[in-house]
């Protein structure tokens, strides 16, 4: 495994070694010793598995207390993977970062605690996704997928709306969500 930090360190990018042959391919995606060796020393308690048509755009969703770090990827289709660094005593507050993730890129990407999550499918997609905590549906916000303070350079094409969730689309501005410290 390679371990790249993207402009927000926290966020890495993770390159497993992937053995083909004319069977098909193998790869470890996640190896608790490797992770830790490379910073990430976290207990993944949950996977989770979604399923988005062409177009979704999921997030940017959190837990504030719970918090979860997330290691995700893609096992069908391509979607833009963003970051958004929630911890106000964080250098980088307010900054995402993106990532595309895919079937054929086979990268994974750590999203530790404190940040908010969500993704575009550019196409049909499935991404899968373990946690450092359980999912509390109490302790769930997000914040709006298109907030001018955090301005996510979504790569929609011109005039494309994204297909949202009821949720998603009255998610709050960063300015009036819950935040970490």
């Amino acid at each position: 495994m390679q371990f790249r930090p993207t402009e927000i360190p926290d966020v890495v990018v993770i390159e497993p070694r992937v053995f083909h042959d004319a069977r098909g391919f193998f790869m470890e995606t996640w190896r608790a010793e490797r992770l830790a060796a490379a910073g990430i020393d976290v207990r993944l308690v949950q996977e989770n598995h979604s399923s988005s048509a062409a177009g979704v755009l999921r997030g940017l969703h959190y837990q504030i207390q719970h918090a979860q770090g997330k290691l995700v990827r893609v096992v069908r289709g391509r979607v833009f993977d963003v970051a958004v660094d929630l911890r106000r005593s964080s250098p980088t507050f307010g900054r995402w970062v993106g990532v595309w993730l895919s079937e054929e890129n086979r990268l994974e990407v750590w999203i530790p605690p404190g940040f908010a999550h969500g993704f575009y499918a550019a196409t049909l997609a499935e991404v899968v996704y373990h946690c450092s905590d359980y999912y509390a549906c109490e302790h769930e916000r997000s914040v709006r997928w298109n907030d001018p303070c955090v301005a996510v350079q979504w790569p929609l094409s011109a005039g494309e709306a994204p297909v949202l969730s009821e949720k998603d689309a009255a998610a709050p501005l960063l300015e009036h969500a819950d935040l970490f410290a």
